[in-house]
């Protein structure tokens, strides 16, 4: 019996053409193999940073998770639900075809592949990563990539890499939540002592949805909620969060102790906000006073409409979150696979908003960076007025390669 191919839609690419590995169903660890399941959620950390290769039945090209293992250059397939069971032991995934092969992969044709944007091309990278090994590897990429000058990481990655759990902390009283800052903190140190002359790391600071913390809380209740995404979470979120500010303390006491004169490498980002008022409440509620440089994570259509308020209101930087933009813009879940072909990264409205943000940063001389996909890149830099991205780890490192090739 010959091969048989599976068709699918791949989420997440890697430089390799391919892929083969045995199929892991057991949700557990198991270094090098492919991860099979229904959907990737926060509880399959330690499970998908280990795999070679995930196939799933559902998501979109910018989850959460799918965002890590784009970090981690980890491919991930989804296929049609009804194909799923049928998935099991020794598998090719083909990349380069957007399959998965049960049997003899060899002898299929690959695909042409789109033309690559030369790293040359950029301004200025900001990196997303997920923990410290991921600056160490961008920073060993020979010849080094001058144009990238910054990391950024959500507090999320930094609590699934240490194996915290902030919910737990931050009910737990001041001194729990304390001791959650100054582990964080940790994280952190490490990775600034990553960084090269030049470069920076931005935390985007907790925002948690209800329905990923469920799944990493332990010791407290979490709220049930209709529509986590629209949710409180956030700048909503940690504004009403009591302890969040002796956490965060804690965090920058640590820092300021560890690093020294370096402390000032590293910066923060409000997530999910609409509005100056909110990020003046907050600057407020974290206790910083005006010389503490905070920066904001554009992800809504109201934050792009004030992107030029919040330059004015101290902002320190813009980062623009696409991959949630265009899911408010479109009403297109980027996770549901039932409406991929709604959710258009390159979709006229998406354009316009983002030109509206890059066009407010340039007039306030406020630096703007946006967030990219590799498939898109060329694309945004014909369309946009600016040269300043941010790119996930392996996308970056690919195009790197892709330059000396």
């Amino acid at each position: 019996m010959g091969p048989r191919e599976v068709p699918g839609v791949l989420l997440v690419g890697t430089p390799a053409t391919s892929v083969r590995g045995t199929c892991n169903r057991s949700g557990r660890r198991g270094d090098g193999s492919v991860l099979v399941v229904e959907t990737l959620g926060p509880d399959l950390y330690d499970t998908i940073v280990t795999s070679a290769a995930v196939i799933c039945a559902r998501g979109g090209r910018t989850g959460h998770m799918q965002s890590l293992c784009r970090s981690r250059g980890i491919p991930v397939l989804r296929v049609p639900p009804e194909e799923l069971a049928g998935i099991d032991g020794e598998v090719t995934l083909r990349i380069d075809r957007q399959s998965v092969v049960l049997g003899d992969a060899e002898g299929l044709a690959a695909l042409p592949e789109p033309p690559a944007v030369a790293v040359e091309d950029l301004e200025s990278v900001c990196v997303v990563v997920a923990d410290a090994t991921d600056i160490q590897s961008t920073n060993a990429v020979a010849p080094r990539v001058e144009q990238v000058d910054s990391y950024f990481i959500r507090e999320e990655f930094v609590c699934l890499s240490a194996g915290l759990s902030p919910l737990d902390a931050l009910r737990g009283g001041v001194e729990e939540a304390e001791r959650y800052g100054a582990a964080i903190a940790a994280e952190l140190c490490s990775m600034v002592k990553e960084l090269l002359p030049g470069q920076r790391v931005i935390m985007r600071l907790l925002d948690l949805r209800s329905d990923d913390a469920a799944r990493i809380t332990t010791g407290v209740a979490v709220d049930d909620e209709p529509n986590p995404e629209m949710g409180n979470h956030g700048a909503r979120w940690l504004v009403e969060e009591p302890l969040y500010p002796h956490a965060f303390r804690a965090l920058r006491a640590h820092v300021a102790e560890r690093l020294g004169q370096d402390a000032d490498r590293l910066s923060f980002a409000v997530p999910f906000i609409n509005d100056p008022d909110e990020f003046l409440r907050l600057r407020r509620h974290l206790d910083l006073g005006g010389g503490t440089p905070l920066s904001v994570f554009v992800e809504t259509p109201a934050a792009v409409h004030h992107t030029g308020e919040f330059c004015a209101a101290g902002a320190s930087e813009i980062f623009v979150g696409t991959k949630d933009l265009i899911q408010f813009y479109l009403a297109a879940d980027r996770g549901n696979h039932l409406v991929a072909s709604v959710y258009q990264t390159r979709h006229p409205a998406v354009l316009a908003g983002l030109r509206h943000a890059v066009e407010s940063g340039l007039e306030t001389g406020t630096p703007v960076h946006v967030f990219a996909l590799g498939a898109d890149l060329a694309h945004y830099m014909r369309h946009l007025p600016t040269g300043r991205f941010m790119m996930c780890t392996a996308e970056l490192q690919d195009l790197a390669r892709a330059g000396r090739r």
